[in-house]
């Protein structure tokens, strides 16, 4: 019989904190086995990589997709890349930004060529030992300034010994342009080379097809000027001949005078477009132009330069065959100069364009770049060494933020969670668990959920121009002075310092202390705000009818009585009654309130000491134990899972804050106890003077006691006859009809 073998699982440690179960990650086999991990157990399944407390430059490393977004898989594939390139996994716990080059296992493939790039760096860079750290990749430049080839296909001067090279470089990147090398140097690649020998051969083939200029030096003017006034000309033309054929219309066709009138007032010099605008010369109705004619003022100069240049001096009038007989000349030309190849090299010189094809260095050149790329994969594996120390310094930090959230719960203060971005002091608190708000739209959505007292700020410094809005949860202390608008100092964890206004409240019990005083918190804000209100009808009621009285004052008109004067206006009657009424249920109300205090206060006399303490106790309790009650279990339910939703995480398991934990994520202001006084309090009342009104306080209220008999049970009875009636009864026997056979007495009380 034969057994099947199963592998044994891998055995996790676990611990439970935040209100779930964690996997914990303590040593090295934790990582190289995180790949038997079930995701149900992961805290998070993913988490962009920006706004976090980790070197960005690491975290897109790890994201081997590219997506914005490291998922499980992308934890699992970098795990199993770390930890096959190292011989001993427990030094990836130690988050070190550099590691002995021979820590790495040469015994693959992979570990072999991140070794050997480690050591051409620190060769590269002149470093004895075998130390590399995050500072010697840093500059992947100072890598490759001293190298002749660094595989990126680009050549520099600095590529060749070659005088002739040399200088073919510095006229390719002068005339054709430049790509950077590795090194930082300007160079060129086969693109440049390629277009640089081009441009050379087609300027000189161009060149020697040169076409004569037909105007001499003075060529390009005259076509310049030519073509500008070619469309003027042509117009004037067609205007003649209009003018020809319509002889009325000549005038219409030429110059209008009200347009040179409605000009002329102004500065001429500004209206050079409007003249322009006119004919080139006066229309007669002949299809020419004298040669001595005269010229529209916007368009002499360039027909003078065409008349000394290209029209024969004993011409008379040109018309329009010999104004294109003009073009004609030069078309050759100018199709020709259309045709120039190889523009870009122009400015070396028809000599030294010569001279660079004549020394041909282009297929030396193109050897060069073949010898760099040749060198890519090593090159690219430098770049990997950069890769894996950024990975090898945070990777540990992120599974204990990713496949837990012990960074979160630990209990080093020093020890904060990525999400973790700085501290808001506001309110005499130090509020350690602020996160930045990626989205406020989500946010809003997902706050009612946390259970938290949350403020959320917008923060602005000098230093760096752009906003940012961050969320802070309060879990100690009281609601105090906080209001939308109220400033408080946000400090990032690089320490730069932020000016910071909250921007909206999340209102949530902070503790069960600040429960137990609420609904006294509520009833005082409602009757504040009742007097406010009442206070503010009244005084609206107030102006409403005394702007009416003003406003009906001057329209007010009395009539005269018969011996002219104007009779005094009536004085309304005193209604006794109505201020009788008034008084009455005035008194009824002080006797009703008076009456149910006294039977209050006469309950409570009867009462012994420790009864009257129960009964506030439990008036007390009746009010604010329901408050109590409801923050205990919504500070029991606190988590911080919606937050990070809200910023585009994927939580897995609860993360709850608890009584405890919450206490630790805001610290109050702690004073030493002092006795200072304040120099501009007001001054109190002379201890003498206290204690004589204390005093004298206590006798009444005894006094008072006494007098109510309600110190009758310290045989201290009230001298008052309402509480004495009881003495001045008598007693008479007097016999009962039906006790008179049987001899008994029945006696009854009267009272005189």
């Amino acid at each position: 019989m034969s057994f099947i073998k199963r592998e044994k699982a891998y055995k996790w440690e676990f611990s439970n904190i935040g209100g779930a179960s964690r996997v914990r990650i303590t040593k090295g086999e934790d990582i190289a086995h995180l790949n038997e991990l079930d995701p149900k157990m992961w805290t998070v399944l993913s988490c962009p990589i920006t706004g976090l407390e980790i070197d960005e430059k690491s975290l897109r490393y790890m994201d081997c997709d590219g997506d914005g977004k490291l998922r499980v898989n992308d934890v699992i594939a970098i795990s199993q890349w770390m930890t096959g390139m190292l011989k001993n996994n427990d030094l990836l716990l130690k988050g070190a930004d550099s590691i002995d080059i021979e820590e790495i296992d040469t015994t693959n493939d992979t570990g072999k060529k991140l070794y050997n790039s480690a050591k051409e760096i620190l060769n590269n860079l002149g470093k004895e030992g075998t130390c590399i750290s995050l500072a010697d990749t840093a500059d992947i430049t100072a890598i490759f300034s001293k190298t002749r080839f660094n595989g990126d296909g680009i050549i520099t001067e600095a590529s060749s010994d070659n005088a002739e090279d040399k200088a073919a470089i510095a006229a390719a990147i002068a005339q054709i342009g430049s790509v950077t090398d590795r090194s930082g140097a300007p160079g060129i690649g086969t693109d440049q080379i390629e277009s640089f020998y081009k441009a050379l051969t087609d300027y000189v083939a161009w060149h020697e097809a040169a076409v004569e200029a037909p105007f001499g030096d003075a060529t390009d003017k005259v076509i310049e000027a030519y073509t500008s006034l070619d469309a003027k000309v042509k117009d004037f033309f067609m205007r003649s001949d209009l003018a020809a054929f319509s002889p009325d219309s000549t005038a219409s066709l030429d110059i209008q005078t009200s347009r040179i009138e409605a000009i002329s007032a102004d500065n001429l010099t500004g209206k050079a477009d409007e003249i322009a605008s006119y004919p080139l010369a006066r229309i007669t109705g002949k299809a020419e132009i004298a040669i001595d004619a005269a010229i529209n003022p916007a368009w002499t100069k360039a027909f003078d330069l065409i008349k000394k240049h290209a029209i024969e001096t004993d011409t008379k009038v040109i018309t329009l065959a010999d104004w294109e007989a003009i073009g004609a000349k030069f078309a050759a030309y100018v199709a020709w100069k259309g045709a120039k190849a190889g523009a870009s090299v122009e400015p070396l010189g028809l000599e030294a364009i010569k001279n660079f094809i004549a020394q041909d260095r282009k297929a030396a050149l193109l050897d060069l770049v073949a010898q760099d790329s040749a060198l890519k994969e090593e090159a690219e594996n430098i770049e990997v060494v950069d890769k894996f120390l950024h990975i090898y310094r945070d990777f540990y930090r992120l599974l204990r933020n990713f496949v837990t959230l012990n960074d979160f719960y630990d209990k080093k203060k020093s020890i904060s969670a990525i999400f973790q971005s700085g501290t808001l002091i506001i309110d005499q608190r130090a509020c350690k668990f602020c996160m930045k708000v990626a989205d406020m739209a989500k946010h809003n959505a997902a706050v009612s959920a946390c259970g938290m007292y949350l403020l959320y700020c917008d923060c602005t410094t000098k230093s760096k121009p752009a906003k940012q809005t961050i969320v802070a949860a309060v879990t100690v202390g009281d609601i105090g002075e906080f209001s939308v608008g109220k400033n408080g100092i946000y400090y990032d964890n690089q320490g730069v310092e932020w000016d910071a206004v909250i921007t909206k409240i999340v209102d949530n019990p902070i503790s069960v202390a600040q429960a137990f005083w609420s609904p006294y918190r509520r009833m005082a804000t409602t009757v504040e705000n009742l007097i406010n209100k009442s206070a503010a009808d009244k005084d609206a009621k107030m102006m409403a009818k005394a702007t009416e009285n003003i406003n009906a004052a001057p329209t007010a008109t009395q009539t005269p009585a018969a011996d002219g004067k104007t009779p005094a206006p009536a004085t309304p009657p005193f209604d006794i009654a109505k201020f009788a009424g008034i008084f009455a249920a005035i008194g009824m109300a002080l006797g009703m309130i008076g009456t149910a205090l006294a039977s209050i206060f006469g309950g409570l006399i009867t009462l012994k000491w420790w009864q009257i303490i129960l009964v506030f106790v439990g008036i007390m309790l009746v009010i604010s134990g329901p408050a109590m009650v409801l923050a205990w279990l919504k500070l029991r339910r606190r988590n911080i899972a919606p937050l990070l939703n809200a910023n585009g995480w994927a939580i897995n398991a609860a993360s709850k804050i608890s009584i405890p934990f919450g206490e630790t994520l805001t610290e109050m202001a702690k004073f030493p106890k002092m006795k200072l006084k304040d120099p501009y309090a007001k001054k109190g009342i002379p201890t003498w003077k206290k204690w004589m009104f204390s005093i004298i306080f206590v006798a009444l209220v005894g006094v008072a006691l006494w007098l109510t008999n309600c110190l009758a049970w310290a045989n201290l009875p009230s001298p008052l006859p309402y509480y004495n009636q009881a003495d001045d009864v008598e007693v008479v026997e007097t016999p009962a009809p039906a006790a008179e056979a049987t001899g008994e007495v029945l006696t009854d009380s009267v009272a005189i």
